[in-house]
């Protein structure tokens, strides 16, 4: 069968045990001059230069490794308040902020050939996701272009993935069109890419620079335990903001936002009866992802100590400006006024505009009625079958069960344990 040598490189690599580090670095190593003068240095034997290829320890190397500035991860499941907690890093003018760039590397991935698509397995992916990572924390966007489809051409992308998200990238230096004033009342994620065009990553590189910290939210890495070579690797100060939400409250978020994933779901909310077909998986997934994830940060690890803090999104939705003070305590940043500002004008929200309706990712709420809303509209026989598959990811939280459906909808009855 005909076999591309990129397909043949991928499967060596991954046949030896050792993670995927990145398509273009595959590219490079063949298509163009070495990039690294420390790999051009003298004659490599066919042994050096398969290991050089498929070791994902080669990344680029800091000046220095102690740094002032703060590498933050806002890491999270999907439809857990992760684009509401974004913002508060977002809003602060020292902080480049960038929403989901792992998207573009599972996107790569996923549209790969079928035979691609076998050879690559979950330590690949977390690889090329940790490689991108470290690359974005040192302000170098080159190495995302090669995930960016259809590709970057000079540099220029019109498919950065959710950029109105991030006021770096819709503000000068990188979008002269864009200002402080344009950002405020902005709903949709569409008015960024129509008002700046092509975004221009080289700018973007040096806007990265050009500010103090970098701070990236995910919710495409599973458990926390999968980042402990970045907590450990030396050029970076990483602090990792795990934030976390009832599965009752995640499952009904994601059978509004996804009705197409969730229809089994959503036809056992309406009727009343459970689908044969219905994956609960959808569901147990999250919670053990979510169970072990805490589990590890509790048991205070080396590699987490002073770096990990566990966020329950119904505290922040709840006290919003005390929560971000002891986020912003932890990172050991200042807390800036416009984050503060932000909050009192996007946490009392009362009935939306009709853009923000139906724009699954507004961040513009009343936080204290969102933290609850599920509570109105899951079916009883949903909420007891979650409890019953995630009961020990609720404990561990604090979320407390309900035992009817009148204790379910007595909204001024609250189902969080308090905790610290």
């Amino acid at each position: 069968m005909e076999c591309s040598w990129k397909t043949l490189l991928l499967l060596v690599c991954t046949s030896l045990g050792v993670q995927y580090t990145a398509i273009r670095s595959l590219h490079d190593s063949f298509s163009g001059p070495c990039q690294d003068s420390a790999h051009c240095q003298g004659r490599q034997s066919k042994e050096q230069r398969w290991k050089s290829l498929c070791d994902d320890s080669h990344v680029p190397a800091e000046t220095s490794a102690a740094t002032v500035r703060k590498h933050i991860l806002l890491f999270a499941q999907t439809r857990s308040g992760s684009s509401f907690t974004g913002q508060l890093f977002n809003q602060h003018p020292g902080i480049f902020y960038v929403f989901e760039p792992l998207y573009h590397v599972q996107q790569a991935f996923t549209n790969s050939s079928s035979r691609l698509q076998r050879a690559l397995d979950g330590r690949a992916l977390l690889g090329a996701y940790r490689d991108l990572l470290l690359n974005l924390y040192n302000c170098d966007f080159s190495f995302l272009e090669s995930y960016i489809r259809p590709e970057p051409q000079d540099h220029m992308t019109g498919a950065f993935f959710r950029r109105s998200s991030s006021h770096a990238l819709c503000t000068p230096p990188v979008c002269q069109e864009g200002g402080e004033e344009i950002l405020a009342g902005q709903p949709d994620e569409t008015w960024c890419p129509k008002k700046c065009q092509a975004l221009n990553l080289t700018l973007a590189s040096q806007a990265c620079q050009a500010r103090s910290h970098v701070a990236i939210k995910t919710v495409r890495i599973p458990e926390v335990g999968d980042l402990r070579t970045l907590s450990e690797d030396p050029r970076l100060d990483l602090r990792i903001i795990h934030l976390v939400r009832d599965p009752r409250a995640i499952l009904a978020s994601r059978m509004t936002a996804f009705a197409g994933k969730f229809r089994a779901w959503k036809i056992w909310n309406a009727t009343g009866r459970q689908p044969r077909y219905v994956d609960l998986t959808q569901i147990t997934r999250t919670c053990r992802d979510i169970e072990y994830s805490v589990e590890t940060g509790l048991q205070k690890p080396s590699w987490l100590k002073g770096r990990y803090l566990l966020v329950r999104y119904e505290d922040l939705a709840l006290n919003p400006e005390e929560k971000v003070k002891e986020i912003y305590r932890f990172l050991g940043l200042d807390l800036h006024q416009k984050v503060l500002t932000w909050i009192a004008h996007n946490t009392n929200g009362t009935v939306p505009s009709s853009s923000e309706w139906n724009y699954k990712y507004s961040t513009t709420r009343d936080s204290k009625a969102t933290a609850q809303s599920w509570r109105a509209h899951l079916n009883f026989d949903i909420v007891k079958t979650v409890q019953s598959l995630c009961n020990r990811t609720l404990s561990l939280l604090g979320y407390k069960p309900v035992q009817s459906v009148d204790e379910l909808r007595n909204i001024t009855k609250h189902l969080m344990e308090p905790r610290t």
